[in-house]
């Protein structure tokens, strides 16, 4: 799935999901090493926990960051699939 984020240095958010698992996650654009790691640490876990963990995280003093925008992604993708 792919996913326009908003508010944030990166344009879009790549990502797959099977068994409610993340198994893939690319982000284009942002910070590099903080995207690549957000990317790294989520893979492999459960899309809920992943959502509980990174939703409402800011960057700065923008109402959003990276990690939020994967949340609302994950959020998104759960919406579709219901």
């Amino acid at each position: 799935m792919t996913y326009k984020t908003q508010g944030v240095c990166s344009r879009e958010i790549h990502f797959d999901i099977a068994d409610n698992k993340i198994t893939q996650v690319q982000f284009v654009g942002g910070c590099s090493g903080n995207t690549q790691g957000v990317a790294r640490l989520v893979e492999g876990m459960d899309v809920d926990e992943a959502i509980r963990r990174l939703d409402g995280i800011r960057c700065g003093f923008k109402p959003t960051s990276c990690p939020d925008q994967l949340a609302r992604a994950l959020k998104q993708y759960k919406a579709q699939e219901a």
